[in-house]
Order: C-alpha cells, then structure tokens, then sequence
C-alpha cells in the first residue's frame, strides 16, 4: 500500500488471513457500541475454531457457538444472553493498560470512513481502539479495517494513518443506532431538576439513557456550556442548534451513541474531537474541567449513598464503565458536581429504587447529589444522619419512607 491509499482484499482472502492466525484462542479487540466491523466479526467466527473478542457494550447479534468467547469490561444486549462471557471489573479509564498487560490483543478489527490525505477515522467510536492498535503493532499483530463510506469523519485520536492497516474490505452500509424511547413525566421532571445545576461555563458528562438526555432537554435555554464526557447522543446536538453550548471550546468525547442525524451533524465538525478513553476518562483531567456537571444513572442507591449501575439479580448487567471515573473527577472539579439520577419506584418490580443497603456490588459512591422525580439531595458537607434524611424525605418514594425510616433506625443511621 501507499501512504495515501489502503489495498482491499475479499472475504476468502481474509479467511486466509484469519485462518492462519498463530495459536489455539486468538484474541481479537473489536471496535464496540454501533461501530462494530460484523462483516469482520462473522468472517473471524468462520475461519477459526476458537476466538476470545475483546469488545465494550456490544450490541447486535454476536457469534453464539462454542468456541466463541466475549470479554468485556461493559457488557451491552449483545453479550448479556451469551453462553461464554469474560467479564473484566475494572473502570474503563484503566482498560487501555489491560492490552499491554493480562490482555495482549493479536488482532485489532475496526471500522472506519475511506482514506483520505493518507488516513481514515474511526468515526463514532474512538474509546479504547488507539491503545489496542498501538498494542498490537508493538506486538507484531494485525489491524484489519471494514470500510465504511457512511461513517463520519472524525477529528482528534480517531485519525489513524493508513499505514497503520494491514488489510481492509470495503463494506457500505447505513451505521445502527439506539431505539428512541419517549421521556415520561417522571424522566422530565428529573430532567428539570438536574437543569437548575447549569448555569454559563459549565461543563457536561452524560451517560447512556433516558434521564440524561431528559437534562439535556431542560438546558437549551443555557449559554456557553463545554462538553467533555465519555459519550454524547443527539442531545448536544440539539443543544448546539439552541446556540447553549459555547462556540470556542471543543466537543471532546470518546464515542457518539445517536441518529443517523447525529452522524451527518459530527461529519467533518471541526470543533469535535474524539479523544482516548485513558485521557477522556482520567479523573486528573476531568477534575480540570469548569464546573463539570457529571449526569449518570443507577438501578438502586442505598441509605449510604452506594450506587447499583451494573447488576440486576446477582447478575452483570453492564459494568462500571466511566461512572467512577466521572464521579470522582467530576467531585474535585471547582463547582463540579456527580449527579446520580433515577427513577423513585421501578414500575416493573413495583418497588422502590432508595434501599436500605443495596444487595448488589457497588458500581459508585460519594455523589455530591441524588435526583428522583421526588426531589433533588445535595449531600456534600450533610452528616450521615442527614444524608439518610433527606433521601427518606426528599428523593424516596412515599410509599417506601416509613420501611425506609425503620431501617434506618435499626442500623442505627437516625436516632
């Protein structure tokens, strides 16, 4: 290949390629969330009998068969019903380390936009690819690209020189996206709750829901907001349309979870910048942010201000992804604040989301403020008795306050 140019070759050629890959169980880092390289995943799962994917959030329909084992640090709906899933809890700030330590990548598959002035862009989903790839060379690995023409060009550490490929196929077709969900009444007015912490300078982190994108909503009357967060959909779109974000500072994210929208909109958008997990997600620069406003969310939160974001029934359900990271950059930013938000009462268990003691490993903890369709908790400064107050009175359902209260008494957290 030149430096300006990529040699493409066909499945058989890259059957081949894969077939002849050293060892028993190779292990293949995949570009996760809606930029998974699947014409690459499935010529992978055909050409050898055992692999071990290394992927973060996978969605679609993954290779099922024994033989194929996922690893990830964030499970999404495509690795929750799989038969063999390895999962690695650890905060996604430090995953990159895992590449050049106890998870040596052999191959590095990617998606990524056609060449041009002699590189391409990973587009929407930068996250952890850069380490892998950089990992992978040193160790005489290989990088195979899926060549999209609908994936957006994207500036920053998803720019990758051609000559960092060592075989591609061209693939044209439209990128997923996530199914809309219609915010409720509940989502909106804690939506509105968490819009009153904005005010001109403040930085946004969001993560992957329906409650932040419910803020998002309530802050187009805003002005100069920054972004700097592991992931945006299209709510800071809207909120740039709104003239709320302030025009001289960079969008900074690591992957783009949206509509095909949002990818026109990030297509070539010069004031976007797609960064490195293990430089987006460390809590040292986050903390440098003005007034980072952290927004994320929680299955439960107990009586101790503990966080469930990751199982459900003893099980995995996603992983800490960069809530703890978030959260404790966004406590020692000046006028940060970690917001945990969540619905009062899960309707479909019909029971209430503030516990006594969540039953479950904590996914995060010590967050300056709790947010229910109730009411907003600001704790930092709060002595434990009143910590326990306020969630019982304030961000609670009604209809769990007085076993609330009882179980606080019992553990002794209110006289």
């Amino acid at each position: 290949m030149t430096s300006m140019t990529i040699a493409t070759i066909d499945l058989e050629q890259l059957g081949s390629v894969l077939a002849d890959l050293p060892g028993v169980e190779p292990r293949i880092v995949v570009s996760g969330n809606f930029a998974t390289p699947f014409e690459l995943v499935n010529a992978a799962e055909r050409a050898r009998e055992r692999l071990r994917f290394f992927v973060l959030n996978p969605q679609g329909d993954w290779p099922t068969r024994p033989g194929i084992t996922i690893e990830t640090p964030f499970l999404g709906p495509g690795a929750r019903r799989h038969p063999d899933v390895d999962f690695l809890p650890v905060r996604l700030s430090l995953v990159p380390r895992l590449f050049s330590s106890s998870h040596a990548p052999d191959v590095v598959m990617i998606q990524t936009t056609p060449p041009r002035a002699g590189h391409v862009s990973l587009g929407i989903e930068t996250n952890i690819m850069p380490a892998a790839i950089e990992e992978v060379h040193r160790r005489g690995g290989l990088v195979i690209a899926q060549i999209n023409h609908h994936m957006p060009y994207t500036f920053g550490d998803s720019e990758i020189p051609v000559t960092a490929i060592d075989y591609a196929i061209e693939v044209d077709q439209p990128l997923p996206s996530p199914g809309v969900r219609e915010i409720d009444d509940d989502a909106d007015v804690i939506g509105e709750h968490i819009a009153r912490l904005v005010h001109p300078g403040t930085t946004l982190q969001m993560g992957i829901g329906l409650l932040p994108d419910a803020a998002l909503g309530h802050m187009r009357h805003a002005s100069h907001l920054g972004v700097w967060t592991e992931m945006f959909s299209d709510g800071v779109m809207h909120l740039d349309r709104a003239g709320a974000l302030d025009p001289s500072r960079p969008l900074t994210s690591t992957f783009l979870f949206g509509s095909r929208e949002l990818y026109d909109w990030v297509d070539q958008n010069p004031r976007l910048r797609m960064g490195r997990t293990e430089i987006v997600n460390n809590p040292g620069h986050i903390a440098q942010q003005p007034a980072m406003l952290s927004i994320n969310t929680a299955l439960q939160v107990d009586l101790y201000c503990q966080a469930n974001a990751s199982y459900v029934n003893g099980r995995i359900y996603s992983g800490f992804g960069g809530q703890p990271d978030f959260v404790s950059g966004a406590l020692h930013s000046r006028g940060g604040h970690a917001v945990m938000a969540l619905k009062a009462w899960h309707a479909k268990s019909d029971h209430s989301t503030v516990v006594p003691l969540i039953g479950e490993p904590a996914t995060s903890f010590q967050h300056s403020m709790i947010v229910t369709e109730h009411g907003s908790v600001g704790l930092v400064g709060c002595s434990q008795r009143e910590q326990v107050r306020q969630l019982i009175e304030v961000a609670a359902d009604p209809r769990a306050r007085n076993e609330l209260w009882n179980a606080a008494r019992t553990r002794g957290l209110v006289a």
